[in-house]
């Protein structure tokens, strides 16, 4: 049978594989358009990944490009070595906000300093979705996780870290923006945001950073679509949706 053109296809470096990541889980969304960047850019044959400890660890089963997997809080870090020792190659690291903003924090903000020509994905989805739903760095005031049940308080739990704003203290960055996979319009944002991200690589510029706020519905403790709401609403009004920095230019909002 004839396939129409305009008809919606499985991207060529995505695998066929059956994603295990729960129902509403952004991992999913954010995987399709990677693969879809990677196609359009026709890169995935030079591209090479670095995944962590977390959630992100799988997307080896769907990204059909090289792979590495790095200690719990070392992606940076290896994404550096791979990329300096082998400069032409596109590479990029994928993490949670447990790797990234807590164990991670150093190499993510030392990374960031060198202005590393890297690509870093960042999936915030305010909690540790691998290990039971725990308090992340980015856990909102009032939020109830595992390890803060009756919400997050910032007298005795600190405040979220907002990463984007972090990072745009430096002056080496190329690129940031945190986009929200809240709508059909989040969505087709943080494609355009990947885009941007990578296409500053391909060019040989320097650090890009993409905050994906994400939801995650088994420990946001709802339903896929209220899950989605909390990402729009609750989370976005803490962390804004935006572009940080242009090339190496900061924005202001």
């Amino acid at each position: 049978m004839k396939i129409p053109k305009n008809s919606y296809q499985r991207p060529a470096s995505l695998t066929d594989a059956a994603m295990h990541y729960c129902a509403g889980c952004g991992h999913s969304t954010v995987h399709k358009l990677l693969a879809e960047v990677l196609d359009e850019l026709e890169i995935r044959e030079r591209t090479i990944g670095v995944a962590p400890v977390g959630c992100a660890v799988f997307a080896y089963f769907y990204l059909k490009c090289d792979i590495s997997e790095a200690a719990h809080g070392r992606t940076p870090a290896v994404a550096t070595g791979i990329k300096r020792a082998l400069p032409d190659r596109i590479v990029f690291s994928y993490q949670g906000d447990g790797d990234l903003a807590a164990i991670g924090m150093t190499e993510t903000i030392h990374t960031a300093n060198r202005g590393e020509p890297i690509t870093v994905i960042f999936i915030n989805n305010t909690v540790y979705g691998m290990t039971g739903g725990q308090m992340a760095p980015t856990t909102l005031v009032g939020q109830q996780t595992a390890t803060s049940p009756a919400g997050r308080h910032p007298a005795t739990m600190g405040c979220p870290i907002r990463m984007c704003e972090l990072l745009n203290t430096l002056d080496q960055p190329y690129y940031i923006e945190r986009v929200a996979l809240d709508s059909h319009a989040g969505v087709v944002a943080t494609k355009k945001a990947l885009l941007t991200a990578f296409q500053s690589q391909v060019a040989g510029k320097g650090y890009s950073f993409v905050e994906v706020l994400s939801p995650c519905p088994i420990y946001f403790r709802c339903s896929p679509q209220k899950a989605l709401q909390f990402v729009g609403r609750e989370m976005a009004a803490q962390f804004p949706v935006r572009i940080f920095r242009k090339e190496g230019v900061p924005v202001h909002a």
